[in-house]
């Protein structure tokens, strides 16, 4: 008879496997506290490593519908339930386990597709997401520093070619004729008077 504890134990690895978008199951034999604390730190905020009973397991994955894990839950068993980038933390996962040879990667899954270790050190070797949005952030931000590069040589040839001393005398050669025409017609108004007195 399931106890209170197993039955809220199968209910939060379930919600684990529901909320991730991949998850990888590790044998942690050997390894200390200490080295389990600094896998964690490792992996971020965004993947939860924990420590699991096989049995309860079992029961999660498979009222989650996941099937990855079929027949590979036995011994100290440890999942990496990750929400954020699945290629950075099963970076981190390879990397401490070739430092740490008692972290053993068995299989995983990855959106909904099993994934055997060598699958999941293939997808440790990929680049990760955030260089991958950097690079794309820099192809798309590459034309346009091209183009503002070359307006700008344009803008430069042309006050080059024109001068700014000639775009400053502009607006002096538009005033001069209005200033030839006042003197014009100061001298007509006097030519007008005496015409007004002799009638």
């Amino acid at each position: 008879m399931a106890t209170p504890t197993k039955v809220s134990a199968v209910a939060e690895i379930t919600n684990d496997f529901k909320e991730s978008n991949a998850a990888v199951l590790t044998e942690y034999r050997g390894l200390t506290v200490a080295q389990l604390k600094q896998l964690r730190v490792s992996l971020g905020q965004d993947t939860k490593f924990s420590v699991v009973k096989n049995t309860l397991t079992a029961i999660a994955a498979k009222e989650a519908g996941v099937a990855a894990f079929d027949g590979e839950l036995s011994g100290p068993t440890a999942i990496a339930f990750i929400k954020g980038d699945a290629v950075a933390a099963a970076k981190s996962l390879t990397d401490f386990a070739k430092a740490n040879k008692q972290l053993v990667i068995k299989t995983g899954y990855f959106e909904g597709k099993a994934l055997n270790a060598s699958e999941v050190a293939a997808l440790a070797a990929l680049e990760s997401r955030e260089l991958q949005l950097a690079k794309v952030a820099g192809i798309l931000k590459a034309p346009a520093a091209a183009a503002a590069r070359i307006i700008d040589a344009l803008r430069l040839k042309l006050e080059e070619e024109n001068g700014a001393p000639a775009a400053a005398e502009a607006p002096a050669a538009e005033e001069a004729p209005a200033a030839e025409e006042a003197p014009e017609a100061a001298a007509e108004a006097p030519a007008e008077a005496p015409a007004a007195e002799e009638n």
